[in-house]
């Protein structure tokens, strides 16, 4: 069974940047598809970014595109969301999830984000 840990969060100015990680545990972790979701105060969690199991293919949500960058090191079973330009908008927990087939089936318990403006 897969254990995911963020980390990272924090409070920052818009305009700044942030870091998030997500450690996985279990051995099946370069084999699968990986994503950062997030979920803002009244509203439903959003898809933010993923990234295929060799790191090759990336997508964005629209509205971090160009700002946000997603990465993962296989060999040391993490993945990773930079942020840059953050905007008060961008303010929520952050989650990490492991994806299989065809959903995201293995949750952290997520790491907040305040970007103040």
């Amino acid at each position: 069974q897969v254990q995911l840990v963020e980390s990272g969060g924090g409070l920052v100015q818009a305009g700044g940047s942030l870091r998030l990680s997500c450690a996985a545990s279990g051995r099946t972790f370069s084999a699968r598809e990986m994503g950062w979701f997030r979920q803002a105060p009244g509203k439903e969690r959003e898809f933010v970014a993923g990234i295929s199991w060799s790191g090759g293919s990336t997508y964005y949500a629209p509205s971090v595109k160009g700002r946000f960058t997603i990465s993962r090191d296989n060999a040391k079973n993490t993945v990773s969301l930079q942020m840059n330009s953050l905007k008060p908008e961008d303010t929520a927990v952050y989650y990490c999830a492991r994806k299989t087939g065809f959903r995201y089936d293995a949750w952290g318990q997520g790491t907040q984000v305040t970007v103040s403006s």
